[in-house]
């Protein structure tokens, strides 16, 4: 009856010599415990090697016409499909030269002929169950990376689920609709890889900065959740008074995702990046913004450029109060307002990528009744 450990299937071994009575030999000796390949010209061993399944061991002669052992075995460890395989070297050189050869080419042991049969067999045995402990744990390794990929990918698509969620929240409770968030994220993702070389903000827009604005940007408008109804849906003009409650979005906003911070217990990068936009993306470059009046360098980069992509969604898109307007009126006020309202240097980008921005609007426009 069959056993677990007779049902495994038999490791693979590769042996290599140019000599038919050294294969015969080997293939005796070693064909009871283990599957045995042969091959009689490194040119054979290679295709054999990188042949799948792959040996789990091969046996290699040194000294053979053409390609020699040690050239073999320098291919072997060259290519990703093979440098795992364990090789022993099976020669008559006896020299310690020319096993330090052996070991410097990759070879994991050297056996000299005429091999004692017993001694062979251990050390067969001895590198197979190295190799296999190695596969093991490279394997596992490969696992664990492969889940903690997947589990960062998730907490990832949860994190983004629930900023969208959150930011529609607030957008729908305006009159601007969830594309408007999406078509933002956009705008200030192409200003940030436009300005990537300016010497301005090279130091600054790294990819890394540019995916956390991405992810930042749909929390702008959180603070909205706090305004009243009477304020936030009026169709008309805000009286002064209505307009004060109206600019306290920004703080709340920032007051709403530092209390987020102070629950998580810790501070993330992107949620603080997210405050500085909900806060000062109406903050103007000649400092007669809200809420703090910051002007120029003071005020966030993130915010600048959310500033651009907000002002110009806001003129192209219709509300209940207003008709959108056309891109190239959008594109004239933003280009007035630079020095003014803007960054100088961004509304230039915009000017540059207007284009990008038409596409984006296009991609994402709201549907219409």
């Amino acid at each position: 009856m069959e056993t677990p450990h007779d049902m495994l299937p038999k490791p693979t071994l590769l042996a290599v010599d140019d000599t038919a009575d050294n294969l015969t030999l080997l293939n005796a000796l070693l064909s009871g415990p283990y599957k045995v390949k042969l091959a009689n010209s490194g040119e054979k061993a290679l295709k054999i090697a990188a042949a799948s399944p792959a040996p789990d061991l091969i046996l290699l002669d040194i000294m053979m016409p053409g390609m020699d052992g040690y050239e073999v075995c320098r291919q072997l460890k060259q290519q990703p499909a093979t440098r795992d395989i364990p090789v022993i070297f099976l020669t008559a050189r006896t020299d310690a030269e020319s096993e330090r050869a052996g070991l410097e080419a990759g070879a994991v042991d050297y056996v000299t002929k005429p091999f004692n049969p017993p001694v062979l067999l251990a050390r067969v045995r001895t590198h197979l169950a190295l190799k296999a402990h190695t596969d093991f744990l490279r394997d596992k390794s490969a696992f664990l990376e492969a889940e903690v990929d997947k589990r960062t990918r998730e907490i990832q698509a949860i994190q983004d689920v629930t900023i969208h969620t959150l930011a529609s929240l607030a957008e729908t409770r305006d009159s601007e609709t969830g594309n408007h968030i999406r078509r933002t994220q956009f705008y200030v993702q192409a200003l940030a890889r436009r300005l990537q070389a300016h010497p301005r903000f090279a130091a600054l827009l790294t990819p890394r900065y540019i995916d956390m604005l991405f992810k930042s940007a749909p929390l702008h408008d959180i603070g909205k959740v706090g305004i009243p109804d009477a304020i936030l849906l009026k169709p008309g003009r805000l009286t002064p008074d209505e307009f004060e409650i109206m600019k306290t979005h920004t703080t709340l906003g920032r007051q709403a995702i530092e209390h987020a911070e102070q629950l998580l217990g810790m501070k993330v990068d992107f949620l603080s990046m997210s405050k500085d936009i909900a806060q000062s993306h109406q903050e103007k470059w000649d400092g007669s913004g809200y809420p703090q009046g910051l002007a120029g360098e003071a005020i966030p980069v993130s915010a600048r450029l959310m500033a651009v992509a907000d002002v110009y969604d806001a003129l192209i898109s219709q509300r209940i109060y207003k008709a959108g307007m056309p891109h190239e009126e959008a594109a004239a006020i933003i280009a007035e307002g630079r020095d003014a309202h803007f960054d100088p240097d961004v509304v230039d980008a915009f000017l540059a990528i207007q284009d990008e921005f038409k596409a984006i609007a296009l991609r994402f426009a709201d549907a219409r009744d």
